[in-house]
């Protein structure tokens, strides 16, 4: 176990560093490309501009997270800081929503103004240098722990500024080889469905884990017939629940009714043993009991020898 938590610690720490780095490179460009955006009347760069915002945010609130976490558990947080991570990446998504939202109003209100003046060429110009400032963060950002929620809504972040880049310089070239502007707000809105497909897809999975609910790929009822099948000494389990604390650290707590002539230590063992290699939880608390359980709560998860 406390080579586990070492390892933990250490994973921690690289992405803290990675996400450091990405939150300083997102920060210092945003204020050249608002400045830009201003300067060229560009939506698009505007857009992205706003949105580096809330990414320099996102990723410094992510670098937060991760140095948080690496604080020990302590007697009000049993569990220790890891959930912060979680409750950062649903955040995260949150502002995604509103992000996407924001584009799409501005877009359709300058559709309805009809035609506006957009200079071309420093849209080309700022859309490269973004280009290249995102791909390195987006490389940083992927580069850390890619099942970590934390940094997958870091990584949606990046990526809608990636995107947000591209439209800029498509749009750029566009304005400058034909003149069309209205391409500049119709693009922002195409990267605005992204960027909200891709929050969906955050909030929806933090969301899940803060609602203590169980690992999406573990179907619960199997846990139950399982163990009375495969564990010596196993007459019956009931009161199964398990959750997550981050989508790398669950948790599961059982009762197992036991026969007689059965050893409670070699059964806990057993059980403990079956839950790790089978279902891949391998922090789970495990009640003994005897006769009748002491808890009268109805129980759906219960399978009997």
């Amino acid at each position: 176990m406390h080579g586990s938590h070492d390892h933990s610690r250490a994973v921690t720490a690289k992405n803290e560093t990675r996400m450091g780095i990405a939150a300083l490179l997102t920060g210092g460009f945003m204020f050249i490309e608002l400045a830009g955006g201003i300067a060229a009347n560009s939506l698009a760069l505007i857009a992205d501009a706003g949105h580096m915002l809330t990414d320099f945010a996102s990723l410094t609130l992510a670098w937060f997270a991760f140095r948080l976490a690496r604080r020990p558990a302590d007697w009000k947080r049993t569990y220790g800081f890891d959930r912060f991570q979680v409750l950062v990446a649903f955040t995260n998504g949150l502002a995604l929503f509103a992000i996407a939202g924001w584009i799409v109003y501005e877009a359709i209100h300058r559709l309805i103004q009809g035609e506006a003046h957009v200079a071309g060429g420093i849209m080309v110009i700022i859309g490269i240098a973004g280009l290249l400032v995102n791909i390195v963060s987006f490389m940083l950002v992927r580069g850390a722990d890619r099942e970590n929620l934390n940094v997958r809504g870091a990584a949606v972040h990046v990526l809608g500024d990636l995107l947000g880049s591209v439209a800029a310089l498509i749009a750029g070239a566009v304005i400058m080889l034909t003149g069309w502007t209205p391409i500049d707000p119709l693009l922002s809105v195409l990267v605005a469905l992204i960027i909200l497909r891709s929050g969906w897809f955050v909030v929806s999975e933090s969301a899940h884990i803060l609602l203590e609910g169980a690992p999406q790929e573990l179907d619960t009822r199997d846990i139950a017939p399982d163990l009375v099948s495969n564990v010596p000494g196993v007459n019956e389990v009931h009161h199964v629940h398990v959750w997550s604390i981050t989508q790398s650290r669950r948790m599961v707590t059982l009762h197992a009714v036991i026969g007689d002539e059965a050893d409670n230590n070699a059964v806990v063992q057993g059980v403990k043993g079956r839950l790790k290699d089978k279902f891949n939880l391998d922090h789970a608390t495990v009640e003994i009991e005897c006769r009748a359980c002491a808890d009268t709560t109805d129980e759906p998860h219960r399978a009997t020898s």
